[in-house]
């Protein structure tokens, strides 16, 4: 399957079902720092830091400079200390720094780290109790590596009741880790070889928020996402899907480019705080769409471009954005966007893309500006 750069949402609003521990201030503002990372790149493996920087800037040698290392033995350091592959900065004593060295293992972790950095190195493997010691970790980078589920403990995340960050994309799993701390508020499994994803995979993970499992090989979620009741973001773009899932998050979603023909008539009423919505390059057609998937008054954004619509979905007249670029559409319905139309009944819709369609300017009605009042652009 093609993999293309584009990254397509379907976000939702925010809810503060997460047991009061976070507020709705917060995920607003995660939720911003989000979009604006996603507008400007497919992918960012930078920790989002609620500070404006880190607690901490290092430094490291390049690949080129650090010499190939003969597989040693890892030596287990004394608790406090750190080990010789790593960096424990002074001013920042509860961080360990073990990123871009070639590693082919995993060095001993001191009890006190909370942030431990083991990306971008060669390891393959995870040995059950290697963070046994570590019980105090919340933040743990292991991305970019050559880690396999086949060479990784079946209970090798158990012991860290504290994590709320695990980085594990770019490697080469084939399953999610189980079981996973109930901590766990961000779950990146990315670019890995996952083909499904069974209910218990992710059991227990009620204060997870962001969920990243895009550009794997997954053809199934069944009722995955269900139990996920602070859900936030779940990333499931360039997959296999076929169908969307079972049990929307609470507030985004994204399910670019994949094979989905069609959704549920209530599909989307299911979360009525919904705001986004993106689905481009699927295979929806109106044939798998009620006449009222999309007619929710939550939502403010809807992407459905390069997909193979041949007519205008009836939408909402909240909405504020409309992408139908890319289709087979024919006709302009001005019905999709106004039931009635008169002085006091029009659209807040203030884009409109139907460029790439078998559309020509001169098939939009008369009555098109009275309803598209507040349209600042229409492509056609």
């Amino acid at each position: 399957m093609p993999r293309a750069t584009t990254l397509i949402l379907i976000l939702a609003g925010l809810c503060c079902s997460s047991l009061g521990q976070y507020n709705e201030e917060e995920d607003l503002a995660w939720l911003q720092y989000y979009l604006r990372q996603s507008r400007s790149s497919s992918y960012n493996y930078v920790p989002y830091y609620e500070e404006e920087s880190p607690a901490y800037a290092y430094s490291y040698p390049s690949a080129t400079d650090v010499e190939p290392e003969a597989e040693p033995e890892p030596q287990q350091a004394a608790p406090w200390r750190c080990p010789q592959e790593c960096d424990c900065p002074p001013n920042f004593s509860s961080a360990m720094y073990c990123d871009t060295r070639s590693l082919r293992y995993l060095p001993f972790v001191p009890s006190r780290m909370k942030y431990v950095y083991f990306q971008n190195n060669l390891v393959t493997a995870i040995q059950e109790g290697a963070f046994d010691n570590a019980t105090e970790l919340e933040w743990l980078a292991l991305h970019n590596n050559q880690i396999s589920s086949e060479k990784m403990g079946k209970r090798v995340f158990g012991k860290l009741q504290r994590l709320e960050r695990l980085y594990l994309n770019n490697n080469n799993l084939t399953r999610v880790p189980s079981p996973l701390p109930r901590s766990l508020r961000e779950l990146h499994l990315s670019y890995n070889h996952i083909s499904k994803v069974p209910p218990s995979a992710l059991e227990g993970l009620e204060n997870l928020t962001a969920l990243y499992l895009s550009h794997n090989f997954i053809f199934e979620m069944g009722a995955s996402l269900k139990g996920l009741k602070s859900l936030i973001l779940a990333d499931l773009s360039y997959n296999n899907l076929r169908k969307v899932p079972d049990g929307l998050p609470v507030s985004l979603e994204q399910l670019a480019y994949n094979h989905i023909t069609a959704i549920p008539d209530d599909y989307f009423q299911l979360s009525p705080r919904l705001l986004y919505v993106r689905m481009s390059h699927n295979g929806l057609t109106n044939q798998g769409l009620s006449s009222n998937t999309f007619n929710s008054s939550s939502i403010l954004e809807l992407d459905l471009s390069y997909n193979r619509l041949q007519k205008i979905p009836r939408v909402n007249t909240n909405l504020e954005n409309l992408y139908l670029q890319g289709n087979q559409i024919n006709e302009f319905s001005i019905s999709s966007f106004c039931s009635v139309v008169d002085v006091m009944n029009y659209s807040r819709l203030q884009v409109l893309r139907l460029d790439g369609n078998d559309i020509k300017r001169n098939a939009v009605p008369p009555d098109a500006p009275l309803c598209l009042r507040r349209a600042t652009v229409i492509e056609i």
